[in-house]
């Protein structure tokens, strides 16, 4: 089947022909040289083997009769495979094992298996005729168990769900009402409970003891002694000082807030009440800093709560850019610069100063002279402009020359106007209050820069508002506004961090701040 290569030239140029073309039985004929024989018959023979064609390639010559070999090489060898290909017959299984219980738990006691499958080790008998089950079992003598208000849950559903009876339950849930409304309870409360021996069999437990947190500042346990169930409590010392922190904005304020340590429930508080007030996007600078203060409580146990957002401060330069005061029953943020700041029977409308005054003057825009009906103030742009009393949203949107423009009606015939602004921060026919943000300073309209155009109406008509001596009803008086300030003051005198200092088991310490 296999026949020697047709000996090439050295050069490549082609078989080699005539007396040069050797057969395998010539080489062996040639007269061998003074060598060993047995080494140049194995060199001979090397050489002759590796001009044998094994392997031929099917896509070169065909029809040749080389290409005839190759085919019927490839012919045998996949009969040769083809023959050893395994058959598909079934296979018949080993028969199954016939036990009976006894020897079929023997069996399974010794197996490997998962506890969770009841496996052991070693070797254990299965129970036999001679074992009789008992007629009842002795039970605990106490049962320690945890019990969890639901959402929606009541707790007397609780304490019958945890196993106590109802003469029991309905003791339990009069004792502490009597301490706390069980309407306060919050849920996921956690109640941690003993159980004790049954007055019969198919009772249920009678209640040793239960335990649990009340509120923040109290905790509340129940126990049965000779007298039957009785409440004691367990006040626990809290410090109510407010967290502030304070810290530089950089390339972004929540990231450095967050570093500084403020929670991210403060942090968008403080985001919120900020952008109701200025513009996050353009009013805020890398070198700005913020002012946080919050409600913080930690009780001597070592739990802490965080509260609401009190203050909100941002300065610039050292300077307060912003302070926003939480005040009043309904708890509106207030802008302390915004209050109490009067001249001549003035409340100031915005931060900044007087550019023009009430009179006729020649208009900037329109070039000729004619009257103004109103004051401006110089203020940059985006800066917060205040209602200056408690007030009906009479009027709010596009407005002539006055650009965006908001009209306050105050009741008495009384009426105040805010022309120019950049945006409006109300709706016609809302309320409004004294201090609250109604708009900002921009430039709409006919206007030459950013400034707030102010406006004070008497029965319909325009006046001066630096003439006209009255006070505008607010709800900030003198009395209130003292109070304001002495909160707003005792709120920038805690010093930053001083609520995360150490507190003395017990021991409470706390400012109060009046509302």
């Amino acid at each position: 089947m296999f026949k020697l290569r047709e000996p090439m030239a050295s050069d490549g140029a082609g078989p080699v022909t005539g007396a040069a073309a050797l057969t395998y039985a010539q080489l062996l004929a040639e007269p061998l040289p003074a060598q060993p024989r047995f080494a140049i018959l194995r060199q001979r023979a090397s050489a002759a083997l590796n001009r044998l064609d094994f392997s031929t390639d099917l896509a070169e010559d065909i029809g040749s009769a080389r290409w005839f070999r190759g085919l019927g090489t490839m012919l045998v060898l996949t009969s040769a495979a083809l023959s050893c290909w395994p058959d598909y017959s079934s296979v018949e299984a080993a028969p199954p094992m016939r036990l009976d219980r006894t020897a079929r738990d023997q069996f399974r006691s010794q197996t490997i298996q998962p506890l969770a499958l009841g496996g052991d080790s070693g070797s254990h008998m299965g129970a036999t005729a001679r074992v009789k089950p008992l007629a009842s079992a002795p039970e605990r003598p106490t049962v320690a168990m945890v019990a969890t208000l639901g959402q929606g849950d009541s707790f007397g559903r609780m304490l019958e769900r945890a196993g106590i009876g109802p003469g029991d339950a309905a003791r339990v849930a009069s004792l502490v009402a009597a301490s706390v409304p069980l309407g306060e309870i919050a849920p996921g409360t956690r109640f941690d409970l003993t159980l004790g021996h049954r007055a019969a069999p198919g009772q249920p437990r009678a209640l040793d003891r239960l335990a649990f947190r009340a509120r923040f500042d109290l905790d509340l346990a129940i126990e049965r002694g000779s007298g039957g169930l009785a409440l004691q409590r367990k006040p626990i010392a809290v410090d109510t000082t407010p967290l502030r922190i304070r810290g530089l904005v950089g390339a972004s304020l929540y990231r450095s807030a967050r570093a500084a340590g403020v929670p991210i429930g403060a942090i968008q508080q403080y985001l919120q009440t900020l952008d109701a007030h200025l513009s996050l996007d353009t009013d805020i600078q890398p070198t700005d800093s913020f002012d946080i203060v919050v409600e913080y409580k930690r009780a001597a146990s070592g739990e802490a709560q965080l509260g609401q957002l009190l203050f909100a401060g941002l300065d610039r330069g050292g300077k307060p850019t912003a302070q926003l005061l939480r005040w009043g029953v309904d708890g509106r943020f207030l802008e302390a610069s915004g209050l109490g700041q009067q001249k001549s029977g003035l409340i100031m409308p915005v931060v900044g100063r007087i550019t023009s005054n009430f009179g006729a003057r020649r208009h900037p825009v329109l070039g000729y002279t004619r009257m103004h009906a109103g004051v401006d103030f110089g203020a940059a742009w985006g800066s917060p402009i205040y209602a200056v009393g408690d007030a009906t949203v009479g009027f709010a949107g596009r407005h002539g020359g006055h650009g965006n423009y908001v009209r306050l009606e105050h009741g008495g015939g009384m009426g105040t106007g805010y022309g120019h602004m950049s945006r409006i921060a109300v709706s016609p026919g809302s309320q409004v209050r004294a201090g609250q943000v109604i708009g900002y300073v921009g430039s709409t309209g006919l206007s030459t820069g950013p400034h707030l155009h102010y406006e004070l109406y008497q029965n319909g008509k325009t006046v001066n508002p630096l003439a006209v001596r009255f006070t505008i009803k607010s709800q900030v008086d003198g009395k209130e506004l003292a109070l304001f300030k002495a909160k707003l003051a005792r709120l920038k005198s805690i010093k930053p961090g001083a609520a995360l200092g150490s507190l003395a088991p017990r021991q409470a310490v706390a400012i109060h701040l009046p509302d």
